[in-house]
C-alpha cells in the first residue's frame, strides 16, 4: 500500500487543441501537439510555460510528504561518496595529470605537476577549476579538454545551460591568462594541430548537427576559421582526433550504419587528404596508422567486426590481420608504439588482448577474477606505453584503477573506490541468469542483491537497449539505497544493444525493434518465475531511448510494474521521425526507419510509439522527467505523453512530471544536485511499492 499523500491541488489537465497530420493515407491525431512552442529552441510561449510549471508544483506537490525520505535517501547517498578524493595521476609528456573534487564541490579540479618532482605539493599546479568555473550558475558541464603537445596551452569547452552547445576557450598555462581566442557552438572534441598553432572542432549547426570539420589559428578571430571538411549528408555527423603516434588528423563521417575517415598531416592541416575508403552503405571502418601501415577496424565482411591492415600509399586495399568472429564481438583497436590492444566481449563479458605487430601468433589475454565484471582501457596518453592503466569492476565490487605490466603480464591495484559509510563485499551476491525470450532466444541479465535476502521481494529492473550501446553489470553505490531495504537489482541485457554482439543490437532495431520491449517483459516475468519477485513488487527504470522502453512495457503489459520512472523519455516517436527538421531525425533513420519515405516504417513505428499507443486502461505509478533545454528528447515529448496520460488512464495511480527549467538531457549538473535527483526517483520508487523506509542492519 501506498502512503497516505494529502492532495492539496488537482494534476493540471492540458488543454486540448485540434490538430491532425496525414501520412500514407493515415491521419494522426494530435491534441497536445501545442506543448511544442514554435519558437524552439527558444522556449518563450506563455501557455506551454505555465503548463509546465503548473506540472512542476504538482510534482512537488506529491512529493512534499515524502521530503524527509528524500533527505534521509540523500544524506546516506552522499555519505558513500568520497567527498575530497583524488584520481590517479598518469603521466603524459613531460607531466602528471590528475583531478580533485574538495569536500563538498559539485565539481572538479584539474591538477598537474612536472614528472620527477616530489609530490608534497610544492609543484602541483591548478591547470582548470571548474569550481569558479561553475560559480553563480544554475547549470555548469564541461565538455571537450585538450592540453597542446608542448603542455603549454590548455583548451576546454563548456556548456552552461544543458543546450549541448559548447564555448571553447583557451587558457595560457604559462600565465594563467584566458586567450581572446573564444569559439562559441561548439559540440566536438578540440584537436591541437600544426605544433600547437591550431585548433580543430566542429560546430553544431542549426539543426544541432556537426556537418563540419574546422581550423582555428590562434590569435586570428573565428571569422578567419577554415572548414577542412563538410559533410552534406544530412543524416551523418563529424568528429575530428588525433593518431595513436599524432602524426595524422582524423576526419570521420558517420550516421548508425556507415562511416568514412579522412587523413591529413597534423602538422599540415591544410594539407591534401587521403580518404581511406569510400562510405559504403552498412559498412563501418575507424582507422589508426603505424610506421605507413594503416589499421582498420571494421564490420565489412562480419558484423563483429575484423581488424584489417593497409599500406598507407594504397588505403583501400584491406588485408585481414584479425578475422571477424560469431563468438568473439571486436569492439575497439589501440595501437602503441611497441604492441596493440584490442578489446571486445565474449559470451557478453569484457575482453582485453596485448598483441604484437611482428608475432600474430602471440596473444596474451588480461584475466580478470569475477565470473561477471566490467573492465576496459582507461587513460592511456602515451604513444610509448609500457604499462597499461585499465578500469575495473563488477555489481558487488567497487571501481578499481589498475596498472597492468606489459613485460611481466601482471596487474598492481592502483586505487579501489572508497565509500566511507562502508560496504562489506560479502553481504552480497551476484548473478548472470539468462531467461528465455518468447521467441526462444536467451536473454543474460545481471543480478545483485543481499544474501540475506528471502522470499519474492521487491525488484528494480533496469534496461536501455537502443544503439547498440551496452549496458555493463558495474558498480553503484546509489543502487545500494535499494539492495539495503531487500531490492534485487536486475540489469536486462535486451535485443538493441551490443551487449552479446552486433547481432544483438540489429535484433532490436529497424523493424525489429519490438524484440526490445518483448525482452524486458519477458525478463520481468522470468524473474517471477525465478522467484526474485512478484508482479506488482517490480520498479523499472530507463532514460531516453530507455524511456521508450519504459512506455512501451507499460502499454502492453502494465500489471506487471508497481512502479515506474521514465527519465527524458524518448516517446513520441512518430512524430519526432516524420518531422526532418528536428535535430536528431535524419540520422536516426538507420536506427529507426524512415517514416517519411517508407510506409512499412511508419506503420510498425506507429505500432509502437508510447506517445501514440497510450489505451484507456489503468497504468502503474509514474514518475518522468523532461529537460527544458534538452536537444535530444526535446521537452515536450514527456509533456504530451503525461497530459494523453492523464487523459485516458482509468487509475487513480500517482503521475508525476518534473521539467528541469534550467537543463537538459542529463538532468541537474554537479555530482550532488544530481545525487538528489536519484534520491527523489528512490524515495519514489519506495512511496510506491510500500517499502519501509529503513535499510537493512550491516
Amino acid at each position: 500500500m501506498a502512503e497516505p499523500t494529502q492532495t492539496l491541488i488537482g494534476p493540471p489537465q492540458a488543454a486540448k487543441t485540434s490538430h491532425s497530420t496525414t501520412h500514407h493515407g493515415v491521419t494522426v491525431t494530435d491534441d497536445y501537439a501545442w506543448l511544442r512552442d514554435p519558437g524552439y529552441p527558444e522556449v518563450k510561449d506563455k501557455a506551454v510555460l505555465d503548463h509546465l510549471e503548473a506540472e512542476n508544483r504538482w510534482f512537488e506537490a506529491r512529493m512534499a510528504p515524502h521530503q524527509g525520505r528524500i533527505d534521509a535517501l540523500f544524506k546516506e547517498m552522499r555519505a558513500r561518496i568520497k567527498e575530497a578524493d583524488r584520481s590517479v595521476p598518469q603521466k603524459d609528456g613531460d607531466w602528471l595529470y590528475w583531478i580533485e573534487f574538495e569536500e563538498g564541490a559539485e565539481y572538479k579540479k584539474w591538477w598537474r605537476r612536472p614528472v620527477g618532482v616530489s609530490d608534497d605539493g610544492s609543484a602541483d599546479e591548478l591547470i582548470l577549476d571548474e569550481v569558479a568555473l561553475a560559480a553563480g550558475k544554475d547549470y555548469f558541464r564541461l565538455g571537450a579538454i585538450s592540453t597542446s603537445a608542448n603542455g603549454k596551452l590548455l583548451a576546454y569547452a563548456y556548456d552552461d545551460n544543458g543546450s549541448e552547445r559548447f564555448t571553447a576557450r583557451i587558457k595560457d598555462l604559462e600565465t594563467g591568462e584566458l586567450l581572446p581566442d573564444e569559439i562559441p557552438g561548439t559540440l566536438s572534441a578540440l584537436v591541437w594541430v600544426a605544433q600547437d598553432k591550431g585548433l580543430v572542432y566542429s560546430l553544431a549547426n542549426e539543426q544541432w548537427r556537426t556537418d563540419n570539420a574546422r581550423l582555428h589559428w590562434l590569435g586570428e578571430p573565428t571569422e578567419k576559421d577554415v572548414e577542412l571538411y563538410h559533410e552534406d549528408d544530412e543524416g551523418f555527423r563529424v568528429g575530428s582526433s588525433l593518431s595513436a603516434n599524432e602524426k595524422w588528423l582524423l576526419i570521420g563521417s558517420s550516421d548508425h550504419e556507415t562511416s568514412e575517415c579522412r587523413m591529413v598531416s597534423a602538422d599540415d592541416p591544410l594539407g591534401a587528404q587521403i580518404l581511406v575508403k569510400p562510405r559504403s552503405k552498412g559498412v563501418e571502418y575507424d582507422v589508426d596508422e603505424r610506421e605507413g601501415v594503416l589499421y582498420i577496424h571494421t564490420n565489412d565482411t562480419h558484423e563483429n567486426f575484423r581488424l584489417a591492415t593497409a599500406p598507407l600509399e594504397n588505403p583501400g586495399e584491406w588485408t585481414t590481420l584479425i578475422e571477424g568472429s560469431d563468438a568473439f564481438y571486436l569492439t575497439g583497436v589501440d595501437l602503441f608504439r611497441d604492441f596493440y590492444v584490442i578489446e571486445g566481449r565474449r559470451a557478453g563479458l569484457d575482453q582485453i588482448e596485448v598483441r604484437y605487430y611482428g608475432d600474430r601468433a602471440r596473444v596474451e589475454p588480461i584475466v580478470f577474477p569475477e565470473a561477471s565484471y566490467s573492465a576496459g582501457l582507461s587513460n592511456n596518453p602515451e604513444w610509448h606505453m609500457t604499462t597499461l592503466r585499465l578500469s575495473y569492476e563488477s555489481m558487488v565490487a567497487p571501481s578499481s584503477v589498475l596498472d597492468y605490466d606489459v613485460a611481466s603480464r601482471t596487474l598492481e591495484t592502483l586505487k579501489v573506490q572508497e565509500i566511507p559509510s562502508g560496504y562489506d563485499a560479502s553481504l552480497y551476491a551476484t548473478e548472470r541468469l539468462e531467461i528465455t525470450a518468447r521467441d526462444g532466444t536467451a536473454i543474460p541479465v545481471s543480478i545483485v542483491y543481499r544474501k540475506d535476502r528471502t522470499g519474492a521481494g521487491p525488484l528494480h529492473l533496469y534496461g536501455y537497449g537502443a544503439y547498440g550501446i551496452s549496458i555493463d553489470p558495474g558498480f553503484s553505490t546509489a543502487r545500494l539505497s535499494l539492495v539495503d531495504r531487500g531490492f534485487a537489482y536486475a540489469i536486462a541485457h535486451i535485443r538493441g544493444g551490443d551487449d552479446m554482439g552486433r547481432a544483438w543490437y540489429k535484433a532490436g532495431k529497424l523493424e525489429r525493434r519490438t524484440n526490445t520491449f518483448n525482452d524486458f517483459v519477458d525478463v520481468a516475468k522470468g524473474l517471477i518465475e525465478r522467484g526474485f519477485t512478484a508482479a506488482g513488487k517490480i520498479s523499472i527504470s530507463g532514460g531516453s531511448a530507455g524511456g521508450e522502453l519504459m512506455g512501451a512495457v507499460i502499454n502492453s503489459d502494465p500489471e506487471l510494474f508497481g512502479a515506474v520512472v521514465a527519465h527524458v523519455p524518448f516517446v513520441d516517436v512518430l512524430n519526432t521521425m516524420l518531422d526532418a527538421s528536428l535535430p536528431l531525425t535524419p540520422g536516426e533513420w538507420p536506427e529507426w526507419g524512415n517514416p517519411i519515405e517508407d510506409k512499412a516504417a511508419f506503420d510498425l513505428i506507429r505500432s509502437y510509439s508510447p506517445y501514440d499507443q497510450v489505451k484507456r486502461q489503468a497504468y502503474p505509478p509514474l514518475m518522468v522527467t523532461a529537460g527544458l533545454n534538452d536537444p535530444r528528447v526535446t521537452y515536450w515529448e514527456p509533456a504530451k505523453w503525461v497530459a494523453r496520460l492523464r487523459e485516458l488512464k482509468t487509475d487513480g495511480n500517482e503521475l508525476i512530471l518534473k521539467t528541469n527549467m534550467g537543463a537538459g538531457h542529463g538532468g541537474k549538473s554537479g555530482r550532488f544536485e544530481s545525487l538528489k535527483e536519484t534520491a527523489e526517483e528512490f524515495a519514489f520508487i519506495l512511496w510506491q511499492l510500500g517499502v519501509d523506509p529503513a535499510p537493512s542492519a550491516r
